[in-house]
């Protein structure tokens, strides 16, 4: 498949609807964390996804590997990629509010860009990177508030949970280049598998999920959080990346804190406060700013490595 450097109006219309998706696990999240553990979530989520994927890869006829290295590398990968991440930002919707998690989590380009610098000899920081970088921090120093100066608190904890997040999707962005030439779809399988794998005890010994007794609209949120934010999420986000590119995809990221703040607003009654809208500007300046498309249509930087 021949892949473009612009975007069609499908395209635009399915980066959009994931977007939603996306922005929708974290109000999913939250309604499913009313009776529910993190942990528990996570493996909720994993198992039937990965069931879900598996049959996708059988249908499109693409084979898993059986070798124990590859699935090693499926391990690592899940660990920074799926398992802790998502069990993370779980635990950081216990305390913070869904939209306030997902704007956090709109970092993960930045840490990206910094890693990228410094562990790989192919993607050095721009001057335009650089940027956006400063830009993005600075975004998230004004999320998290002058009071983290006088000590975290549970609340600041979380915030700081929902970052570590980021930088762990920062770290999968370096270490998934390993990667390349697998069918995405065979890579997320796998790795997707490995996370219910390494969820599944730490959520039996310390949640004990069979003591819960969750009501209809929690199966309801963790049936849209595996199917439809975690499965449809993914085939759609590759679809996005194999037709118009991985750099387009990423715009996806500008998008889902928008999706997530709304539905929060709409169905969980939160009330982002300025500063949180503040940051979110910053970030999406930020992140304008390492994809340098608009300041190199607006002529303000040149491509400079350092």
């Amino acid at each position: 498949m021949t892949i473009r450097t612009t975007m069609s109006a499908v395209d635009w219309a399915l980066l959009i609807f994931l977007s939603i998706l996306w922005g929708g696990s974290y109000f999913f999240g939250k309604t499913a964390l009313a009776e529910i553990g993190p942990l528990t979530l996570t493996f909720a989520r994993f198992v039937p996804a990965a069931l879900t994927l598996y049959l996708a890869c059988r249908i499109m006829g693409h084979r898993m590997p059986t070798d124990a290295r590859a699935w090693g590398a499926f391990l690592v990968m899940s660990l920074l990629n799926n398992s802790l991440p998502y069990a993370l930002i779980a635990w950081s919707q216990t305390h913070i509010e869904s939209g306030l998690a997902s704007i956090l989590n709109a970092s993960t380009p930045i840490f990206g860009a910094v890693l990228a610098h410094f562990l790989t000899t192919d993607e050095r920081l721009t001057a335009n990177r650089l940027i956006g970088v400063l830009l993005g921090f600075v975004g998230v120093a004004l999320l998290i508030g002058p009071g983290a100066l006088k000590g975290l608190g549970v609340d600041g904890l979380a915030e700081l949970a929902a970052l570590t997040a980021a930088f762990l999707y920062g770290c999968a962005g370096v270490y998934g280049r390993r990667f390349r030439g697998q069918p995405a779809l065979v890579t997320t399988t796998g790795t997707i598998f490995m996370g219910a794998v390494l969820a599944l005890v730490p959520a039996l010994y310390v949640e004990h999920p069979w003591t819960l007794h969750p009501g209809p609209s929690t199966w309801a949120a963790v049936g849209a959080l595996t199917f439809l934010s975690t499965a449809l999420g993914y085939v759609i986000f590759y679809r996005v990346m194999a037709s118009s590119g991985g750099t387009n995809i990423l715009l996806v990221t500008l998008l889902v804190p928008v999706s997530a703040l709304i539905l929060g607003m709409l169905f969980l009654g939160e009330e982002p406060s300025p500063l949180s809208f503040g940051g979110m500007a910053l970030i999406f300046l930020g992140l304008a700013a390492i994809d340098g498309r608009l300041p190199r249509a607006l002529g303000l930087m040149r491509e400079r490595s350092y």
